[in-house]
């Protein structure tokens, strides 16, 4: 794996694919930031349905980029296109092992590419479990946990209720005000990075007369999956190199969907590793998007490719 990646889904490795790498893969967290940082303005954002609890989010950069953590009150982030565009939406889920979000590297940049090609898209800042308030404990925390020491906190073995909550929620909400964004209620789609990509899968598997149009988890859990009947399509991107691939005998996720007849398209890079979030420059996997946006075409999801 590449090392920029590790500081980003390390601990998704952890969660999402069972087993601890080797110790000198860890040797560091760079990038991380140990300071707290104010809230970054997020305009046309809405707070979704969720229970009271006090505002306790964290904050920080992580390798550059902003992040946040013990997310209590989730919300939903517009990213509208300018002029004309078409009726399709997508509603992003940042991945972190549902410890954290990377809200920058996998939310906004994956939102403003959508609307500069025409579709509109939603962040979902989604709550996640509890971690130290500090930022410093934190990382250090986290460092003992990825070094297989005991921690304070610990990732999940599958989508907690609360984000998966949060995910219906989201759809309910874009669905609800579809006409105000001037959507298609039946165009809308989920797409998650890691852990978000688990959820995505989450909300089609529990999400009932709520699940998504279309479905996309980027490096995902890569385990079977319970396929409902009234699935929809699913698109799928992941590296070779990808740490996820080496606990799963197969491409469970992938046979799941084709033995239950449904719609999938699946694109597995060289190289990548885990974390490609929308595809560096000169990667093998740069311009998956692009792919993206052509299979959202060939299912009549777009009017055209752009």
């Amino acid at each position: 794996m590449k090392p920029k990646h590790f500081q980003q889904h390390l601990v998704a490795s952890l969660v999402l694919a069972g087993a601890a790498l080797p110790v000198a893969a860890f040797a560091q967290l760079p990038g991380m930031g140990t300071e707290a940082l104010p809230a970054p303005v997020q305009p046309d954002t809405v707070d979704l349905p969720a229970p009271a609890a006090p505002q306790k989010e964290v904050w920080h950069l992580d390798d550059g980029r902003f992040g946040v953590r013990n997310v209590t009150r989730p919300t939903l982030t517009a990213f509208r296109p300018a002029g004309h565009h078409s009726r399709a939406a997508v509603i992003i889920a940042p991945g972190g092992a549902f410890l954290g979000l990377e809200m920058e590297k996998e939310g906004w940049d994956a939102a403003r590419w959508f609307a500069n090609h025409g579709i509109t898209a939603f962040v979902l800042k989604y709550r996640t479990l509890p971690t130290p308030a500090d930022q410093k404990v934190f990382v250090a925390e986290l460092d003992k946990m990825i070094h297989g020491q005991k921690a304070v906190f610990a990732p999940p073995g599958e989508t907690p209720k609360d984000a998966l909550d949060d995910g219906i929620a989201a759809l309910r909400h874009v669905r609800a005000h579809a006409a105000a964004f001037d959507i298609d209620p039946h165009k809308i789609g989920f797409m998650g990075f890691s852990a978000g990509g688990l959820l995505s899968r989450s909300v089609v598997e529990k999400g009932g007369a709520d699940k998504p149009d279309f479905i996309a988890p980027i490096y995902p859990n890569m385990g079977p999956m319970v396929v409902p009947a009234d699935a929809p399509p699913m698109f799928v991107a992941i590296a070779a190199d990808d740490f996820l691939l080496a606990r799963t005998k197969g491409l469970p996720l992938i046979e799941s969907y084709r033995d239950a007849g449904k719609s999938v398209e699946f694109h597995m890079f060289s190289t990548g590793g885990h974390g490609f979030s929308v595809g560096p420059a000169g990667s093998p996997e740069q311009g998956w998007m692009d792919v993206m946006l052509r299979w959202l075409h060939t299912r009549g999801f777009v009017e055209s490719a752009n």
